[in-house]
């Protein structure tokens, strides 16, 4: 079996930036240990499979769909073609107060005696939302080591799958004026830090709308890649993250 296996760097215009993300088309549906093996191989964050929906389809052939539809654990996700990038369309999830002393001893194991500003759940999501002091910057949040070894330790209860650190913007300047900063760490689930994640930002997007006031914001996710995100929400209760996507690997799998 050969399959045609495309990586590319999401949420960045250049290679080796942004989130890294497999792509392998299929001619034919393939069961789901298959799937499972093929992403183990690729080790990446994300693996998407894309299948025709017709036997007389043909992936050689110019796509003439603008919009692609995921379907995922969390429900259907689309992408569609802009002029400047890719806009996913997600859905938008509030995070409400947190007591401090609840999580007191996950955040200090996470990240020691850093200021934190503000402390959000998400239940939908089941992550957690920590907001450093604003007397912290950019640089800070990129330079911090964060323990994810021990996290699992300290909190096993299955409420938190995901610990995501946040910072407000900084005016522009000689750099690009970006309105929050963030990182996302989910060793609940096997990933120690994810290099630019979406599903973060639909959190981060309505915390951020709040604070600041603002429908639409540009966001820096602060990983060792890193990666430019713009999001807009819309009235219906949803979010459009935009991004720019790089393609770095063309190849065949051969299974």
């Amino acid at each position: 079996m050969k399959l045609p296996i495309f990586i590319a760097d999401a949420f960045t215009a250049k290679a080796f930036r942004g989130n890294p993300a497999a792509v392998c088309l299929l001619e034919n549906k393939l069961d789901e240990d298959m799937h499972q093996k093929v992403a183990r191989e690729m080790n990446l964050s994300e693996t998407a499979f894309i299948r025709k929906l017709h036997p007389t389809d043909n992936f050689t052939q110019k796509n003439v769909n603008s919009t692609l539809t995921f379907v995922t654990l969390s429900g259907e996700l689309k992408a569609r073609r802009a002029e400047d990038g890719i806009i996913l369309d997600l859905p938008l999830y509030p995070a409400q107060p947190q007591d401090f002393p609840e999580v007191e001893d996950l955040i200090k194991t996470a990240i020691g005696d850093t200021l934190v500003q503000d402390v959000r759940y998400s239940p939908d999501t089941q992550k957690l939302l920590v907001r450093l002091s604003d007397i912290y910057d950019r640089s800070f949040l990129e330079n911090l080591r964060v323990n994810t070894q021990n996290l699992l330790q300290v909190d096993n209860t299955g409420k938190v799958k995901g610990l995501i650190l946040t910072l407000k913007g900084e005016p522009g300047g000689q750099t690009p004026a970006f309105d929050f900063y963030s990182r996302y760490f989910a060793p609940w689930v096997g990933v120690a830090e994810d290099p630019v994640t979406g599903s973060a930002h639909t959190v981060l997007s309505s915390y951020w709308s709040q604070q600041l006031g603002k429908k639409d914001m540009h966001a820096f996710q602060c990983s060792s890649r890193g990666g430019e995100l713009k999001i807009s929400l819309r009235p219906d209760g949803r979010v459009d993250i935009k991004g720019g996507a790089a393609l770095v690997l063309e190849g065949t799998l051969t299974a």
